[in-house]
């Protein structure tokens, strides 16, 4: 069965007449399953973690970094009703259809995007980079997470083991969004990103849209999750697996390519 992606933004809307509810819709896009997705403008930001925060050396040092072209990347995590709905399977070990999917690898999410991009005939689907992750995570903040410094605000935007309490994923979209509408850049999952991982990366990354080692043993993860504490959900914070690992705070959110 083929699907028909909704991206109205693409179509009809680039025909407006530039009215301020028509550029309002371009930034949003929702495709078949229910997936919305919201447009990251091109810019630059500084990636990586201040010396101060006493992060691991995989988090430093700072560096600048241009993202060159837009992109569209999920409003959500992605859940496990739309999970089923392309793979015909749930492999979450807390099961919840608004959920986000978990216990799934690096792997199995390209599964995943190679059917979802078949179904819907096109190639435009993908994992975010690390850089773009980053990029979208901060929305245009530098500070430790997306609203400020002071960790004791982070259970008004994550779930994450607070005082050793979190027992399982939850719902996505519950807590507040960052200040470009992303819900759960912090928390709830840990998400997959496309990028291999390098340590000591950071030292020579290209200046304009890096896309991580060219090769390596572990793919990156990035944004923390219900199972740990504060410091792991900040904006920086990188975690990695190897890629055939599914693990039942692992997930993702997806990346898509405009036309």
């Amino acid at each position: 069965m083929r699907f028909v992606v909704l991206c109205l933004s693409f179509l009809c809307l680039s025909l407006s007449n530039g009215t301020p509810a028509a550029q309002a819709a371009e930034k949003t896009c929702t495709n078949s399953i229910g997936m919305e997705f919201i447009l990251i403008p091109a810019g630059s930001f500084t990636m990586g973690a201040k010396d101060f925060e006493k992060v691991p050396i995989g988090e430093t040092p700072q560096h600048r970094v241009s993202i060159s072209k837009p992109f569209y990347l999920g409003k959500y995590e992605v859940t496990q009703a739309q999970w089923t709905a392309v793979m015909g399977n749930n492999p979450s070990e807390y099961k919840g259809w608004s959920n986000p999917v978990e216990q799934v690898s690096w792997d199995d999410i390209q599964v995943f995007i190679q059917r979802l991009n078949q179904n819907e005939g096109h190639t435009r689907y993908r994992l975010p980079t690390e850089a773009e992750w980053e990029y979208a995570a901060r929305a245009g903040t530098e500070s430790i997470y997306s609203f400020g410094d002071d960790a004791r605000e982070l259970g008004n935007y994550a779930w994450y083991d607070e005082d050793y309490l979190s027992s399982s994923t939850h719902p996505v979209g519950q807590k507040q969004p960052n200040a470009w509408g992303l819900y759960d850049m912090h928390g709830n999952v840990f998400e997959w990103v496309q990028d291999w991982h390098g340590k000591q990366y950071y030292s020579n990354s290209p200046g304009a849209d890096p896309k991580g080692p060219s090769s390596g043993s572990f793919r990156v993860l990035r944004g923390g999750s219900w199972h740990h504490p504060a410091h792991s959900c900040s904006s920086t914070s990188r975690y990695c697996y190897v890629p055939d690992s599914s693990v039942e705070f692992f997930g993702f959110r997806l990346a898509l390519s405009p036309e």
